[in-house]
C-alpha cells in the first residue's frame, strides 16, 4: 500500500506539538477589526489546541508532520 500524502491545506493551518497535541491559530483575526476590542484581538494571537473530538481527523491529515 502506498504513503498517504499529507494534506497541503491541513498542514497550512494545523501543527503537532511535541507531546503530539494539535494547536491552531484563532479565527476571525482578518477584516473588520474596528469592530472588535483590543482585548479581543489580542487574545485571538495565541494559538489554541484542537477541540479532542477533532484531533483524531485531523491527526490523519497530517500524518507526516
Amino acid at each position: 500500500m502506498p504513503k498517504m500524502k499529507t494534506k497541503r491545506a491541513a498542514a497550512k493551518r494545523f501543527k503537532k506539538t511535541g507531546t503530539g497535541k494539535v494547536k491552531r491559530n484563532h479565527a476571525f483575526k482578518s477584516h473588520l477589526l474596528e469592530g472588535k476590542t483590543a482585548k479581543r484581538k489580542r487574545k485571538l494571537r495565541k494559538s489554541a489546541l484542537v477541540h479532542s473530538g477533532d484531533v483524531k481527523r485531523i491527526k490523519q491529515l497530517i500524518a507526516y508532520m
